[in-house]
């Protein structure tokens, strides 16, 4: 059956193109910034602005997708940044599929990147909406959480994302 390159290419089960791959691409506030991330090489934070050149290079390679994870200016308790329409990832969603609007953009939903403890969802303390005086403090508040993600779906589709990609790790 490997008699040569044109059998192999006939008979494999898998194959790897362009059309299998999704860019990441992490935006931030800014205009004109491209900040190298020390840990992953050959990628960067980018501004809106370089977030759209990437994009149409991207596309110009043919590369269909595009994964927005957000870098916000402010984190608070809830992740607030998360669910703005004024927020990184709507900006950049909106503004990509204004330059290439045959481009996927797919948004990462969780809130752990906007929350200022960096976890996936709410956390339980006085004066966070859903607190709970029954839950212990710092405890992962599901219910709220839930609603906050699925707020920030709607901000983010409303935006031009093509698809939310549930990485929060939220029962329901």
């Amino acid at each position: 059956m490997r008699i040569n390159e044109n059998m192999r290419r006939l008979v494999r089960e898998t194959s790897l193109s362009t059309d299998n791959l999704i860019a990441p691409l992490f935006v931030r506030h800014g205009s004109g910034v491209t900040r190298p991330i020390g840990s992953m090489p050959g990628h960067s934070q980018l501004s809106v602005d370089m977030a759209v050149r990437e994009a149409e290079t991207l596309a110009e390679m043919g590369v269909p997708a595009v994964l927005l994870f957000g870098i916000p200016n402010h984190k608070d308790a809830v992740g607030s940044e998360n669910f703005d329409p004024q927020g990184i990832v709507p900006q950049a969603a909106y503004a990509i599929k204004k330059a290439v609007p045959e481009l996927i953009v797919i948004s990462d939903m969780c809130c752990c990147e906007y929350t200022e403890h960096g976890h996936c969802g709410i956390l339980n303390f006085p004066g966070v909406e859903g607190y709970n005086e029954r839950i212990p403090e710092g405890y992962l508040l599901n219910d709220p959480t839930l609603g906050i993600l699925g707020k920030a779906s709607v901000v983010h589709a409303q935006a031009g994302a093509d698809i939310i990609a549930p990485s929060g790790m939220i029962d329901g």
